[in-house]
């Protein structure tokens, strides 16, 4: 059998071009569906309508690769339908205020900050940097008790770490934003400067011992690797390791910790910038119980929950890539009550009132089995 490659991408030619017209007819009927919608109050996504039809179009195909391959062709337009629909309601101000405020800055005047960990920590670094020295402030020793304090009105704002440019992501931040009414309003930064802290009278041949934060001492893993006979000894947080150094005054202990913990607590600088990253960042966001946005936000972070099937997850993503949002992180966190099910936190460059972004966050909200905006900042 003799095939004319060129006669068969002719044919092709010919079948996309009848496809496309199709496909066009398609959405503009959609358009009226959306109309009829919008003047009688109906949701836009109707799953057992979809899962009627689908199954419908499938059982046209012939074949087990060609059923798979309409029910994934069709699931598409469904959802390209739905994306339609979705921008046309927010054309015509139907679209999601999800509650948030536009504010033209954070107010600092006669407000109280609360951070966690002890004088000398990144977190009070990063509240300075971001509120000035001289806002009132108050720390506490976990995340968890920093959002209780704004949750409960005696703090106005928290400072707390979301991400390190090494060490990751943390985690225990991203799921109390998610249990707790509190919001980003705002993100600030810190250059990391881990230094090798010990008492006055003390000199590297001594040091036996070295206490940090879990992500100080990963973050300094190549520097400690020289020194394997040193002991690595967790701590909940660098400044609260360079205090307890100070308390024990013991010179065969170290911590890894800021050079400004070394001044708070009258410590001995044996090295620094062992992190040997010279632009090893942290960054931190700063947390209200208000949902207010500056108008200058250039980013929105939401979480939500989806079906446990093939394709759900893609389904949810895909309102951002349709609006044309480039998303800056993804991260799962797993949900306690059901084993093997996941939570996603999606980090999205925007602002809140962006068209795009309404057209993407009631497409979700929509769409998934729950959905908290936790800020646009």
């Amino acid at each position: 059998m003799n095939l004319d490659l060129g006669k068969i991408r002719d044919e092709i030619d010919a079948v996309d071009e009848n496809i496309v017209n199709e496909f066009q007819k398609r959405m503009k009927l959609c358009k009226d569906v959306a109309t009829y919608k919008i003047e009688n109050g109906k949701k836009v996504f109707d799953k057992q309508r979809e899962e009627e039809k689908i199954k419908k179009v499938v059982d046209l195909a012939d074949g087990e690769f060609n059923k798979k391959s309409v029910n994934e062709l069709f699931s598409q337009i469904m959802s390209m339908s739905r994306k339609l629909q979705y921008q046309i309601l927010t054309e015509n101000g139907m679209s999601e205020k999800f509650d948030f405020k536009k504010i033209k800055d954070i107010k600092m005047e006669g407000k109280k900050v609360v951070y966690q960990g002890v004088p000398g920590a990144y977190s009070q670094q990063a509240m300075i940097k971001f509120f000035g020295e001289d806002i009132e402030n108050f720390n506490v020793k976990t995340f968890k008790d920093a959002f209780v304090a704004v949750d409960e009105g005696r703090a106005d704002y928290a400072v707390l770490p979301i991400e390190n440019s090494t060490a990751g992501t943390i985690n225990d931040v991203y799921d109390l934003l998610f249990s707790y009414d509190c919001y980003i309003v705002a993100e600030t930064d810190v250059l990391v400067r881990h230094a090798l802290l010990g008492t006055k009278d003390s000199t590297l041949e001594d040091i036996k011992v070295v206490y940090s934060h879990p992500q100080g001492l990963m973050q300094c893993n190549e520097y400690l690797e020289e020194h394997e006979d040193w002991q690595r000894i967790a701590k909940e947080n660098t400044a609260g390791s360079a205090m307890k150094v100070m308390k024990e005054n013991d010179k065969s202990h170290a911590a890894i910790a800021s050079t400004m913990a070394a001044k708070i607590y009258g410590l001995k600088v044996l090295e620094e910038n062992i992190n040997r990253n010279n632009e090893n960042t942290t960054r931190f966001v700063i947390v209200s119980r208000k949902r207010v946005f500056r108008e200058d936000a250039n980013k929105v972070l939401v979480s939500f929950e989806t079906a446990h099937k093939t394709g759900s997850l893609y389904n949810i993503l895909s309102h951002f890539i349709f609006n044309g949002i480039n998303m800056t992180s993804i991260e799962s966190r797993p949900i306690r009550e059901k084993n093997w099910e996941y939570r996603f936190f999606v980090e999205a460059e925007g602002n809140i009132l962006d068209e795009g972004m309404q057209n993407a966050l009631i497409g979700i909200k929509n769409e998934a089995s729950y959905l908290k905006v936790i800020g646009s900042y």
